[in-house]
């Protein structure tokens, strides 16, 4: 089963360099950097600020050792990291996903 991985960034720059980590270490097919305004509540005070949400592609399987490398790279104490499963999609887009992951050994 695939999965779709979301997870924020403070800023671009950081956002790529993960983002390109984690694809080049082939446990995302892709990454998808979009603008965001986060308001969230952090250490008993409502905070906001500018950020990027990331959209990775993995598999269910793989999704361990994503989280396991994303926590070790990502710079926030507590990084947001949800998964949601891809119930459908275009057998093309998702025969491309299956073959941009690093094969299982």
């Amino acid at each position: 089963m695939f999965l779709e991985v979301h997870t924020s960034f403070a800023d671009l720059d950081k956002a790529k360099d993960i983002s390109h980590k984690m694809i080049e270490d082939g446990l995302a097919a892709c990454a998808n950097l979009l603008p965001a305004f986060s308001l969230y509540r952090w250490a008993g005070k409502i905070a906001s600020e500018d950020e990027v949400i990331a959209v990775f592609k993995t598999t269910e399987e793989m999704y361990p050792e994503f989280e396991k490398q994303m926590k070790a790279l990502h710079p926030y104490e507590v990084p947001m990291i949800v998964a949601n499963r891809i119930v459908t999609g275009d057998d093309d887009y998702l025969s491309w996903l299956k073959d941009s992951l690093r094969k299982e050994e």
